[in-house]
């Protein structure tokens, strides 16, 4: 992918700017005491070659000679979103994992991190001291939070308003490159997650020169986005494929696709996923492609399609989340209300067909149906987990599940979601069981920051009523540090559960992972005993069983469904609190 329709350009003789402003009568380009007239062109466009424009020059944007505003499709922005943009040039990097084509998708263990709270230094290149850590580990792919800029020092990423421009908080664009060149280095893929529902609330001008990208209906976050106009959905589609090709990322996030306005009769996420499909073909690569979709829409999923063409490799499924934490904590607040009944079935399903919600009524939606049927799907579709960024940090104190759930029930999910053919993910820390926690947090200021807090306060009346002034303020620098990795823990109290995970891992990479190819769900049930128990039916002809106590009592085993022999665990007639036990009978 060449030729970008956004966004500064580099020429031989200069930089050429282009705007897409429909609203606009005039715009001009100015680089500090300099103004360059930009000319209309057809479809809303403004473009001109300044010669005098070089890489690491700042230019903002004047529309209609009232307000300068920064370039939408920005490289950079050194002095955050209300900041000049950078003219960068994309070749100045010197790629060094030149043969590094990506990982096929059943390889994939991944971790999802915030890279402002990784590491003390809270930089792109203070993550390359722990990509050996994650590699030691087992993990085989990053998955990054959004960096695309959003207003400010500190943010989760979900308010970027410049896509193309990666956070100057976190380091320059070669520093991000660096990290994703570092992590090919060491045969780990890395993901990013990616913001194609709306804008951010502060910083985005694009409603002053271009208020077609905006659609009246509402997301829970902002105005939609309009994709029916083509420049909009050529606007996110390059993007998309920005990050993949400039900066190598093996593969994208797209972040809550539901609350995505599909007006048009061809949706933008299969156009994305052709042009990405496209440019794996052009390059050889493994490209991957991910939803979070509370729809639970299997039509949008293929895992095996490759390269993508039309669908998505697999989905980030809440429901699998949502019955292990009821299960863990008996919490029963919100969504997890339609969780309550029997969590311990819910599992069950999720391990035998995918989705709990399958186009059953959701209680938590007022009695609206949810999903689609998904046991044709393979196992490789769902990517499932016990915790992320969303589920620890949308709670009052931001706390991990470690301050909800014995050590023994967590372990017991653990050995049952790693060692799962589903592709299993942990957010960051979960592998040596940190307790640091990962409260929301943001750098807003005036009536928008006040506006964020006294959100946050009605949303959760009954943890100020409790607790006062002990609930993190989202606005607090102190927030947003509390919430950087307790890495010195996993050579003390961290210990013992890394040495766990790592054994997990390594039997996943040794028995599951080459059979993954070709898998199907078989049946999962609860027996009249009150074990789960569950079978697949894998690539090479191969039959994995689980059983499980996923109690505090021991279980007297009526009949032993496990076949095989045990790579996890030891079958028998009794099973103990909390055991869990995995055998592979082999084709």
């Amino acid at each position: 992918m060449n030729e970008r329709h956004f966004g500064a350009r580099l020429n031989p003789e200069g930089t050429t700017f282009r705007l897409w402003a429909p609203a606009a009568q005039r715009v001009d380009v100015l680089l500090e005491q300099q103004r360059y007239p930009l000319a209309s062109c057809k479809h809303g466009w403004f473009e001109a070659d300044v010669p005098a424009a070089k890489a690491g020059t700042r230019y903002k944007f004047r529309i209609d000679d009232e307000i300068d505003v920064p370039d939408p499709a920005s490289a950079f922005q050194p002095d955050d979103v209300f900041g000049p943009s950078e003219v960068i040039e994309p070749t100045n990097y010197v790629w060094r994992a030149t043969d590094w084509r990506g990982r096929p998708w059943h390889e994939t263990v991944l971790l999802e991190a915030h890279v402002g709270t990784f590491t003390q230094e809270g930089t792109y290149r203070a993550m390359i001291g722990k990509l050996d850590h994650l590699v030691d580990t087992g993990i085989t792919a990053l998955e990054l939070l959004p960096l695309a800029d959003f207003a400010g020092l500190r943010n989760w990423g979900y308010d970027g308003v410049l896509w193309y421009a990666p956070d100057s908080a976190y380091g320059r664009p070669e520093d991000l490159k660096l990290l994703v060149d570092e992590a090919h280095l060491r045969g780990l893929m890395v993901f990013l997650d990616v913001v194609y529902n709306h804008f951010g609330p502060e910083g985005n001008y694009l409603g002053r020169y271009a208020p077609s990208f905006f659609t009246e209906a509402q997301t829970p976050w902002g105005s939609a986005i309009d994709y029916r106009v083509p420049q909009v959905r050529a606007f996110a589609i390059e993007n998309a494929l920005y990050w993949l090709d400039q900066y190598r990322f093996d593969g994208l996030r797209l972040d809550a696709v539901h609350a995505i306005a599909e007006l048009g009769e061809i949706p933008m996420l299969n156009d994305l996923s052709l042009a990405a499909g496209q440019l794996a073909d052009e390059t050889g690569r493994h490209i991957h492609l991910l939803l979070e979709n509370d729809d639970n829409r299997v039509s949008l999923l293929d895992p095996v399609q490759d390269p993508p063409c039309g669908k998505y490799r697999a989905q980030w499924n809440d429901d699998y989340h949502h019955a292990w934490h009821v299960k863990l904590t008996a919490e029963k607040q919100g969504y997890y209300r339609d969780y309550q009944r029997a969590p311990l079935s819910d599992i069950a399903r999720c391990l035998g067909s995918g989705f709990v919600y399958q186009g059953e009524a959701s209680e938590h939606r007022g009695g609206q149906l949810r999903g689609e049927a998904s046991g044709g799907l393979p196992p490789t579709a769902f990517v499932n987990f016990l915790q992320n960024h969303d589920q620890i940090g949308n709670r009052a104190f931001g706390d991990r599940l470690e301050s909800h759930a014995n050590s023994e029930a967590i372990e017991a999910a653990l050995a049952i979601t790693l060692l799962a053919p589903t592709i299993p993910m942990l957010f960051m820390g979960e592998e040596w069981g940190s307790k640091a926690p990962f409260p929301f947090f943001c750098d807003f200021k005036g009536d928008l920051g006040e506006a964020v807090r006294k959100g946050r306060r009605d949303e959760y009346a009954w943890a100020y009523a409790t607790y006062g002034d002990d609930v993190p303020d989202p606005l607090s620098e102190a927030t947003f540090r509390s919430a950087i990795l307790d890495w010195e823990t996993t050579d003390s109290s961290g210990r013992e559960r890394l040495a766990l995970v790592r054994e997990l891992l390594a039997i996943r990479r040794r028995h599951i992972t080459p059979r993954l190819a070709g898998a199907r769900f078989g049946e999962a049930r609860v027996a009249d005993d009150g074990t789960l128990n569950a079978n697949w039916h894998l690539g090479t002809a191969a039959r994995l069983s689980l059983a499980a106590n996923p109690s505090d009592r021991t279980i007297a085993v009526q009949s032993r469904e496990v076949r095989g022999s045990p790579i996890w665990g030891t079958p028998g007639d009794a099973m103990k609190p909390w055991s869990v036990c995995w055998c592979l009978e082999a084709g």
